[in-house]
């Protein structure tokens, strides 16, 4: 019987087939020249909404950051504490020179469930992670929706507030003023394969 990690070697092995023996071209160039994405995207990091799946891309497409709910937090002066997220755009946008960042949500996230539920436990991260959007749930209390409504809603606020934030960072600001740089929000249905637009808040 095939274990999920058996499974997942057998899926590297026709990779390799794929792109280092049938096709070793895109491979080599990659090798060659390094990565030139044009596109950075922040997605979630729930395991049925894979960017690279989801839109087609080949190896070398997209710059991808995946975290719980596809958040940017705001941008922060204090570089005391871990800025990871913040450490891949500002690569993204300033080494990488990426034309377009796409932030991709999607329905069902756990991480913004988790924040309309205002559930008591000990996810210390995963609360101080969510409450950086918590403003899309102040916006939907005041639209009396039904609990399935309401994560609905603050998924797709969510994204409007994570375009805003991305608008603190200076050098993504400097870009966006000066036509170098494009934003895009994307939310994803799980239930219709659905892709919509969600402009910011």
């Amino acid at each position: 019987q095939m274990t999920e990690i058996s499974r997942l070697l057998a899926g590297y092995r026709s990779f390799r087939q794929k792109y280092f023996v049938d096709n070793p071209e895109l491979y080599r160039r990659l090798h060659q020249e390094g990565q030139s994405p044009k596109v950075l995207v922040i997605a979630c990091s729930d395991s049925r909404v894979d960017p690279s799946i989801i839109l087609g891309a080949e190896p070398g497409d997209l710059f991808v950051i995946r975290n719980v709910a596809n958040i940017v937090p705001p941008y922060e002066h204090d570089l005391s504490s871990c800025h990871g997220t913040s450490a891949a755009i500002e690569y993204a946008v300033n080494h990488l020179q990426v034309e377009d960042i796409v932030i991709l949500g999607h329905s069902h996230c756990g991480g913004i469930r988790a924040l309309v539920d205002d559930r008591e436990n000990d996810h210390t991260f995963i609360d101080n992670w969510i409450y950086t959007v918590e403003d899309a749930k102040f916006e939907a209390a005041h639209r009396h929706l039904d609990h399935e409504e309401s994560c609905a809603f603050c998924e797709k606020a969510a994204i409007g507030i994570s375009l805003h934030n991305l608008e603190t960072f200076p050098f993504v600001k400097e870009k966006l003023a000066a036509g170098k740089l494009r934003l895009h929000g994307w939310y994803f249905s799980i239930e219709t394969g659905a892709l919509e637009t969600v402009e910011t808040r």
